[in-house]
Protein backbone atom coordinates (compact mmCIF):
# COMPACT_ATOMS: atom_id res chain seq x y z
CA UNK A 1 0.00 0.00 0.00
CA UNK A 2 2.86 2.36 0.80
CA UNK A 3 4.43 1.73 -2.61
CA UNK A 4 1.10 2.34 -4.37
CA UNK A 5 0.52 5.52 -2.37
CA UNK A 6 4.05 6.76 -3.10
CA UNK A 7 3.66 6.01 -6.81
CA UNK A 8 0.31 7.82 -6.91
CA UNK A 9 1.74 10.92 -5.23
CA UNK A 10 4.77 10.86 -7.56
CA UNK A 11 2.59 10.67 -10.68
CA UNK A 12 0.35 13.46 -9.29
CA UNK A 13 3.35 15.74 -8.70
CA UNK A 14 4.92 14.89 -12.06
CA UNK A 15 1.65 15.59 -13.89
CA UNK A 16 1.09 19.01 -12.37
CA UNK A 17 4.76 19.96 -12.66
CA UNK A 18 4.66 19.20 -16.37
CA UNK A 19 1.32 20.96 -16.80
CA UNK A 20 2.51 24.03 -14.93
CA UNK A 21 5.39 24.53 -17.39
CA UNK A 22 3.16 24.43 -20.47
CA UNK A 23 1.33 27.28 -22.14
CA UNK A 24 -1.16 27.48 -24.97
CA UNK A 25 0.16 28.58 -28.35
CA UNK A 26 -2.40 31.41 -28.46
CA UNK A 27 -0.76 32.89 -25.32
CA UNK A 28 2.81 32.90 -26.65
CA UNK A 29 2.41 33.50 -30.41
CA UNK A 30 0.23 35.16 -33.04
CA UNK A 31 -0.41 34.80 -36.76
CA UNK A 32 1.68 37.05 -38.97
CA UNK A 33 -0.36 39.83 -40.57
CA UNK A 34 -3.29 39.51 -38.18
CA UNK A 35 -2.49 42.35 -35.80
CA UNK A 36 -3.74 45.63 -34.39
CA UNK A 37 -3.27 48.97 -36.16
CA UNK A 38 -2.90 52.46 -34.72
CA UNK A 39 -5.23 55.34 -35.64
CA UNK A 40 -4.82 59.05 -34.93
CA UNK A 41 -6.74 62.26 -35.53
CA UNK A 42 -7.00 65.92 -34.52
CA UNK A 43 -10.17 67.12 -32.83
CA UNK A 44 -11.82 69.61 -30.50
CA UNK A 45 -13.28 69.07 -27.04
CA UNK A 46 -16.05 71.56 -26.23
CA UNK A 47 -18.14 72.34 -23.17
CA UNK A 48 -15.27 72.91 -20.75
CA UNK A 49 -15.77 75.12 -17.72
CA UNK A 50 -13.19 77.80 -18.55
CA UNK A 51 -10.30 75.31 -18.55
CA UNK A 52 -9.69 75.29 -22.31
CA UNK A 53 -6.89 76.61 -24.52
CA UNK A 54 -5.68 80.17 -24.89
CA UNK A 55 -3.67 79.68 -28.09
CA UNK A 56 -4.45 80.89 -31.61
CA UNK A 57 -4.42 77.37 -33.09
CA UNK A 58 -7.60 76.39 -31.24
CA UNK A 59 -9.32 79.65 -32.24
CA UNK A 60 -8.43 79.03 -35.89
CA UNK A 61 -9.72 75.46 -35.67
CA UNK A 62 -13.05 76.68 -34.29
CA UNK A 63 -13.33 79.25 -37.09
CA UNK A 64 -12.60 76.60 -39.74
CA UNK A 65 -15.19 74.24 -38.24
CA UNK A 66 -17.89 76.92 -38.18
CA UNK A 67 -17.04 77.91 -41.77
CA UNK A 68 -17.62 74.31 -42.92
CA UNK A 69 -21.01 74.48 -41.19
CA UNK A 70 -21.95 77.58 -43.17
CA UNK A 71 -21.22 80.22 -40.52
CA UNK A 72 -18.84 83.09 -41.20
CA UNK A 73 -17.12 84.03 -37.96
CA UNK A 74 -13.98 86.09 -37.50
CA UNK A 75 -11.30 84.48 -35.30
CA UNK A 76 -11.17 87.74 -33.31
CA UNK A 77 -14.73 87.17 -32.10
CA UNK A 78 -14.02 83.65 -30.77
CA UNK A 79 -13.12 82.93 -27.14
CA UNK A 80 -11.60 79.48 -26.75
CA UNK A 81 -11.57 79.15 -22.96
CA UNK A 82 -14.26 76.46 -23.14
CA UNK A 83 -12.62 74.55 -26.04
CA UNK A 84 -9.44 72.47 -26.16
CA UNK A 85 -7.41 71.11 -29.07
CA UNK A 86 -6.75 67.40 -28.63
CA UNK A 87 -5.13 64.47 -30.36
CA UNK A 88 -7.41 61.45 -30.56
CA UNK A 89 -5.89 57.96 -30.75
CA UNK A 90 -7.43 54.51 -31.05
CA UNK A 91 -6.38 50.93 -31.74
CA UNK A 92 -7.98 49.14 -34.70
CA UNK A 93 -8.37 45.45 -33.75
CA UNK A 94 -7.64 42.55 -36.11
CA UNK A 95 -10.44 41.74 -38.55
CA UNK A 96 -12.39 44.98 -37.98
CA UNK A 97 -15.90 45.26 -39.34
CA UNK A 98 -17.75 48.51 -40.21
CA UNK A 99 -20.16 49.51 -37.49
CA UNK A 100 -18.14 48.03 -34.63
CA UNK A 101 -17.19 50.36 -31.78
CA UNK A 102 -13.81 50.87 -30.12
CA UNK A 103 -12.51 53.16 -27.37
CA UNK A 104 -10.81 56.45 -28.18
CA UNK A 105 -8.18 58.23 -26.07
CA UNK A 106 -8.21 62.04 -25.98
CA UNK A 107 -5.04 64.00 -25.07
CA UNK A 108 -4.73 67.79 -24.83
CA UNK A 109 -2.00 69.32 -26.99
CA UNK A 110 -2.45 72.96 -25.98
CA UNK A 111 -2.46 74.72 -22.62
CA UNK A 112 -5.83 73.38 -21.50
CA UNK A 113 -5.96 72.77 -17.75
CA UNK A 114 -8.74 70.21 -17.56
CA UNK A 115 -10.90 68.14 -19.94
CA UNK A 116 -13.50 67.30 -17.30
CA UNK A 117 -17.08 67.53 -18.55
CA UNK A 118 -16.05 68.04 -22.18
CA UNK A 119 -17.46 66.49 -25.33
CA UNK A 120 -15.34 65.39 -28.26
CA UNK A 121 -16.70 66.59 -31.59
CA UNK A 122 -16.74 64.33 -34.65
CA UNK A 123 -13.10 63.47 -35.39
CA UNK A 124 -11.90 61.32 -38.34
CA UNK A 125 -9.24 58.78 -37.30
CA UNK A 126 -6.69 57.91 -39.96
CA UNK A 127 -4.22 55.08 -40.36
CA UNK A 128 -0.61 55.23 -41.61
CA UNK A 129 -1.88 55.10 -45.20
CA UNK A 130 -3.89 58.32 -44.75
CA UNK A 131 -7.28 56.64 -45.02
CA UNK A 132 -10.08 57.22 -42.52
CA UNK A 133 -10.87 53.99 -40.67
CA UNK A 134 -13.01 55.29 -37.80
CA UNK A 135 -14.86 58.38 -36.57
CA UNK A 136 -14.83 59.35 -32.88
CA UNK A 137 -17.30 61.47 -30.94
CA UNK A 138 -18.75 61.51 -27.45
CA UNK A 139 -18.38 62.56 -23.82
CA UNK A 140 -14.86 62.54 -22.40
CA UNK A 141 -14.27 60.65 -19.15
CA UNK A 142 -11.06 61.50 -17.28
CA UNK A 143 -11.73 59.31 -14.22
CA UNK A 144 -10.70 62.08 -11.81
CA UNK A 145 -11.01 65.77 -11.07
CA UNK A 146 -9.14 69.00 -10.44
CA UNK A 147 -10.39 71.76 -8.17
CA UNK A 148 -8.87 74.61 -6.27
CA UNK A 149 -8.89 78.21 -5.26
CA UNK A 150 -6.88 80.86 -3.43
CA UNK A 151 -3.60 79.19 -4.39
CA UNK A 152 -4.67 75.69 -3.27
CA UNK A 153 -5.34 72.91 -5.80
CA UNK A 154 -6.58 69.34 -5.37
CA UNK A 155 -6.14 66.89 -8.23
CA UNK A 156 -6.93 63.23 -8.81
CA UNK A 157 -5.51 61.30 -11.79
CA UNK A 158 -4.48 63.14 -14.97
CA UNK A 159 -7.08 65.75 -16.01
CA UNK A 160 -5.69 66.52 -19.49
CA UNK A 161 -6.04 62.95 -20.82
CA UNK A 162 -9.39 61.19 -21.07
CA UNK A 163 -11.19 58.34 -22.76
CA UNK A 164 -14.35 58.11 -24.84
CA UNK A 165 -15.68 54.59 -24.12
CA UNK A 166 -16.95 52.99 -27.34
CA UNK A 167 -16.74 56.47 -28.83
CA UNK A 168 -15.18 55.52 -32.18
CA UNK A 169 -17.22 53.78 -34.89
CA UNK A 170 -15.27 51.75 -37.45
CA UNK A 171 -16.06 52.94 -40.97
CA UNK A 172 -13.65 50.84 -43.00
CA UNK A 173 -12.53 47.25 -42.50
CA UNK A 174 -9.24 45.56 -43.38
CA UNK A 175 -9.84 42.70 -45.81
CA UNK A 176 -7.64 39.67 -45.12
CA UNK A 177 -8.06 36.66 -47.48
CA UNK A 178 -7.79 34.24 -44.59
CA UNK A 179 -9.36 31.13 -46.15
CA UNK A 180 -7.29 31.53 -49.33
CA UNK A 181 -4.03 31.05 -47.45
CA UNK A 182 -1.93 27.94 -48.10
CA UNK A 183 0.69 28.80 -45.49
CA UNK A 184 0.56 30.49 -42.08
CA UNK A 185 3.38 31.95 -40.03
CA UNK A 186 3.31 31.92 -36.25
CA UNK A 187 5.31 34.75 -34.68
CA UNK A 188 6.53 34.19 -31.11
CA UNK A 189 6.02 37.02 -28.64
CA UNK A 190 9.47 36.29 -27.17
CA UNK A 191 11.90 34.73 -29.69
CA UNK A 192 13.48 31.53 -28.39
CA UNK A 193 15.03 28.55 -30.22
CA UNK A 194 13.74 25.99 -27.73
CA UNK A 195 10.17 27.28 -27.71
CA UNK A 196 10.06 27.49 -31.53
CA UNK A 197 11.25 23.89 -31.77
CA UNK A 198 8.69 22.75 -29.20
CA UNK A 199 5.87 24.49 -31.10
CA UNK A 200 6.95 22.76 -34.31
CA UNK A 201 6.95 19.31 -32.69
CA UNK A 202 3.61 19.78 -30.90
CA UNK A 203 1.85 21.03 -34.05
CA UNK A 204 3.19 18.14 -36.13
CA UNK A 205 2.05 15.72 -33.41
CA UNK A 206 -1.43 17.29 -33.37
CA UNK A 207 -1.83 17.36 -37.16
CA UNK A 208 -0.22 13.90 -37.53
CA UNK A 209 2.25 14.99 -40.20
CA UNK A 210 5.19 17.23 -41.01
CA UNK A 211 3.21 20.42 -41.51
CA UNK A 212 5.16 22.81 -39.24
CA UNK A 213 8.76 23.97 -39.57
CA UNK A 214 10.71 26.34 -37.32
CA UNK A 215 12.37 28.92 -39.58
CA UNK A 216 14.10 30.92 -36.84
CA UNK A 217 13.71 31.64 -33.11
CA UNK A 218 10.64 33.81 -33.74
CA UNK A 219 8.88 32.18 -36.73
CA UNK A 220 7.17 28.83 -37.27
CA UNK A 221 5.87 28.10 -40.78
CA UNK A 222 2.66 26.00 -41.03
CA UNK A 223 1.48 24.40 -44.26
CA UNK A 224 -2.30 24.18 -44.30
CA UNK A 225 -3.40 20.51 -44.51
CA UNK A 226 -5.69 19.53 -47.36
CA UNK A 227 -8.64 18.89 -45.04
CA UNK A 228 -8.41 22.45 -43.68
CA UNK A 229 -8.27 24.27 -47.03
CA UNK A 230 -10.96 26.95 -46.83
CA UNK A 231 -11.35 26.35 -43.09
CA UNK A 232 -8.47 28.27 -41.56
CA UNK A 233 -10.62 29.19 -38.56
CA UNK A 234 -11.01 25.52 -37.67
CA UNK A 235 -7.27 24.93 -38.11
CA UNK A 236 -6.28 27.85 -35.88
CA UNK A 237 -8.86 26.82 -33.26
CA UNK A 238 -7.08 23.47 -33.07
CA UNK A 239 -3.56 24.89 -33.07
CA UNK A 240 -4.17 27.67 -30.54
CA UNK A 241 -5.33 25.16 -27.93
CA UNK A 242 -2.11 23.10 -28.16
CA UNK A 243 0.00 23.22 -24.98
CA UNK A 244 3.71 23.86 -25.47
CA UNK A 245 6.48 23.58 -22.90
CA UNK A 246 8.20 26.94 -22.60
CA UNK A 247 11.74 27.71 -21.54
CA UNK A 248 12.22 31.06 -19.78
CA UNK A 249 15.80 32.41 -19.86
CA UNK A 250 17.50 33.46 -16.64
CA UNK A 251 16.99 37.20 -16.43
CA UNK A 252 17.04 39.98 -13.87
CA UNK A 253 15.11 43.16 -14.74
CA UNK A 254 15.92 46.39 -12.90
CA UNK A 255 14.05 49.70 -13.02
CA UNK A 256 16.38 52.24 -11.44
CA UNK A 257 13.79 55.02 -11.58
CA UNK A 258 11.34 53.21 -9.32
CA UNK A 259 13.71 50.87 -7.49
CA UNK A 260 11.90 47.78 -8.80
CA UNK A 261 13.82 44.50 -9.13
CA UNK A 262 12.37 41.35 -10.73
CA UNK A 263 14.41 38.13 -10.50
CA UNK A 264 13.54 35.17 -12.73
CA UNK A 265 13.17 31.65 -11.37
CA UNK A 266 16.24 30.34 -13.25
CA UNK A 267 18.66 32.92 -11.83
CA UNK A 268 21.70 31.45 -10.08
CA UNK A 269 24.63 32.99 -8.23
CA UNK A 270 28.06 31.41 -7.91
CA UNK A 271 29.63 31.36 -4.44
CA UNK A 272 30.83 34.89 -3.72
CA UNK A 273 31.44 37.12 -0.69
CA UNK A 274 29.71 40.52 -0.57
CA UNK A 275 30.42 43.50 1.66
CA UNK A 276 27.98 46.37 1.32
CA UNK A 277 27.88 49.42 3.56
CA UNK A 278 25.82 52.59 3.26
CA UNK A 279 26.46 56.17 4.23
CA UNK A 280 23.41 58.02 5.60
CA UNK A 281 23.42 61.82 5.70
CA UNK A 282 20.57 63.60 7.49
CA UNK A 283 20.11 67.36 7.26
CA UNK A 284 17.46 69.06 9.42
CA UNK A 285 16.57 72.73 9.62
CA UNK A 286 14.64 74.31 12.47
CA UNK A 287 13.49 77.91 12.49
CA UNK A 288 13.68 80.06 15.59
CA UNK A 289 12.36 83.56 16.25
CA UNK A 290 14.62 86.35 17.58
CA UNK A 291 12.70 89.17 19.24
CA UNK A 292 14.22 92.53 20.27
CA UNK A 293 14.07 93.90 23.81
CA UNK A 294 11.17 96.04 24.92
CA UNK A 295 11.21 99.69 23.75
CA UNK A 296 14.16 98.97 21.44
CA UNK A 297 14.32 99.81 17.72
CA UNK A 298 15.09 96.21 16.68
CA UNK A 299 12.86 93.98 14.52
CA UNK A 300 11.64 90.44 14.94
CA UNK A 301 13.54 88.07 12.62
CA UNK A 302 13.44 84.34 11.81
CA UNK A 303 16.77 82.57 12.42
CA UNK A 304 17.34 79.17 10.71
CA UNK A 305 19.28 76.55 12.67
CA UNK A 306 20.73 73.78 10.49
CA UNK A 307 22.08 70.50 11.84
CA UNK A 308 23.95 67.90 9.76
CA UNK A 309 24.38 64.28 10.88
CA UNK A 310 26.38 61.64 9.02
CA UNK A 311 26.28 57.95 9.89
CA UNK A 312 28.00 55.09 8.09
CA UNK A 313 26.63 51.59 8.51
CA UNK A 314 28.95 48.74 9.29
CA UNK A 315 29.75 46.60 6.25
CA UNK A 316 29.60 42.86 6.93
CA UNK A 317 31.22 40.31 4.65
CA UNK A 318 28.58 37.66 3.84
CA UNK A 319 28.87 34.66 1.57
CA UNK A 320 26.05 34.49 -0.98
CA UNK A 321 25.35 31.54 -3.24
CA UNK A 322 22.32 29.68 -4.43
CA UNK A 323 21.07 27.26 -7.03
CA UNK A 324 17.43 28.34 -6.78
CA UNK A 325 15.60 31.66 -6.61
CA UNK A 326 14.54 31.03 -3.02
CA UNK A 327 18.12 30.52 -1.86
CA UNK A 328 19.26 33.67 -3.61
CA UNK A 329 16.45 35.76 -2.09
CA UNK A 330 17.04 34.38 1.42
CA UNK A 331 20.76 35.15 1.17
CA UNK A 332 20.17 38.73 0.02
CA UNK A 333 17.48 39.29 2.65
CA UNK A 334 19.96 38.15 5.31
CA UNK A 335 22.04 41.21 4.43
CA UNK A 336 19.06 43.50 5.07
CA UNK A 337 19.43 45.23 1.71
CA UNK A 338 16.93 47.73 0.34
CA UNK A 339 15.82 47.68 -3.32
CA UNK A 340 18.31 50.45 -4.10
CA UNK A 341 21.12 48.50 -2.45
CA UNK A 342 20.02 45.35 -4.26
CA UNK A 343 20.38 47.11 -7.62
CA UNK A 344 23.98 48.06 -6.84
CA UNK A 345 24.77 44.53 -5.60
CA UNK A 346 23.28 42.85 -8.69
CA UNK A 347 25.23 45.14 -11.01
CA UNK A 348 28.45 44.32 -9.15
CA UNK A 349 27.66 40.59 -9.26
CA UNK A 350 27.14 40.78 -13.02
CA UNK A 351 30.47 42.54 -13.51
CA UNK A 352 32.25 39.90 -11.40
CA UNK A 353 30.68 37.06 -13.39
CA UNK A 354 28.98 35.54 -10.35
CA UNK A 355 25.43 36.33 -11.56
CA UNK A 356 24.35 33.63 -14.01
CA UNK A 357 21.62 35.62 -15.76
CA UNK A 358 21.02 38.44 -18.20
CA UNK A 359 20.84 41.80 -16.45
CA UNK A 360 18.34 44.17 -18.09
CA UNK A 361 18.20 47.76 -16.85
CA UNK A 362 15.14 49.82 -17.79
Amino acid sequence: MKRILFLTVFIFILFFTTLGGAERIKDIAFIEGFRENQLVGYGLVVGLNGTGDKGDATVQSIANMLTRMGLKVSPKDIKAKDVASVMVTATLPPFPRPGSRIDAVVSAIGDAKNLQGGTLLMTPLKGPDGRVYAVAQGAVSIGGFQAGGAGTTAQKNHPTVGRVPNGAIIERGVDVPLNMSRELRLILNSPDFTVASNIMMEINKTLKGQYAKALDPSTVLIRVPEQYRGNIVGLMTLIEAVNVTTDVPARVVINERTGTVVIGSNVKISPVAIAHGGLTIEITTQYGVSQPESLSKGETVVVPQTEVKAQEKEAHLIEVSGTTLGEVVRALNAMGVTPRDLIAILQALKESGALKADLEIL
